[in-house]
């Protein structure tokens, strides 16, 4: 058990998918405008990274078996679409403001590399079940906390900072990224994957 709370903390922490590893940068950069979005885009991407590696996980097992595991990539991509497909499905019924609020960038979370790569991870890395969800959930949670971050430093730049021109924009969100990066690589040594 210990084990699992370790890997899970460093998941989030000194090995945030984010901000240590830079991935997923497209879908942070485009919804990090403000809070409430950037909320709940992280909470899809904590659903769908989790729900997606515990069910690929049983899959490639089985695809190993068989003698199939060369398959598996397209398997962790049909299983991913399909998740991102109830998503989409479930917000656009219950929560269409949010549903309206992602735009294109809700089905772009199939292709967004964090969910494939956690998928790719407990594979090379050689995880069982629990040590896979608890690396899915943390690798999510700690995608949620950059993007939750970003988007109030952002907020907070908009209202009282006078942000030099050739920087307004995306230029600024690269350096308030590489501080954040910066940041959470402090945490090195922490705990170990």
């Amino acid at each position: 058990m210990g084990n699992l709370i370790e890997l899970f903390i460093a998941s989030i922490l000194n090995h945030n998918i984010a901000l240590v590893y830079i991935l997923g940068m497209c879908p942070l950069i485009a919804i990090s405008t403000n809070v409430k979005n950037a909320k709940g885009m992280g909470l899809a991407v904590i659903f769908v990274v989790t729900l997606t590696a515990m069910i690929n996980y049983p899959i490639y097992r089985l695809l190993q078996l068989t003698g199939t595991s060369r398959l598996s990539l397209l398997v962790f991509i049909i299983t991913i679409a399909a998740t991102v497909q109830f998503l989409e499905m479930v917000l656009e019924k219950f929560i269409p403001r949010l549903y309206n609020a992602f735009g294109i960038f809700l089905p772009l979370i199939t292709v967004n590399c964090v969910v494939l790569a956690v998928s790719l991870f407990f594979v090379n890395r050689d995880y069982n079940f629990l040590q896979t969800t608890a690396f899915s959930f943390g690798s999510a949670i700690g995608w949620f906390i950059a993007i939750v971050l970003l988007a109030g430093i952002r907020e907070k730049l908009a209202k009282t900072a006078d942000v030099p021109k050739g920087l307004v924009g995306k230029g600024i969100v690269f350096i308030i990224l590489g501080i954040l990066s910066l940041a959470f690589i402090g945490f090195t040594g922490l705990a170990s994957i």
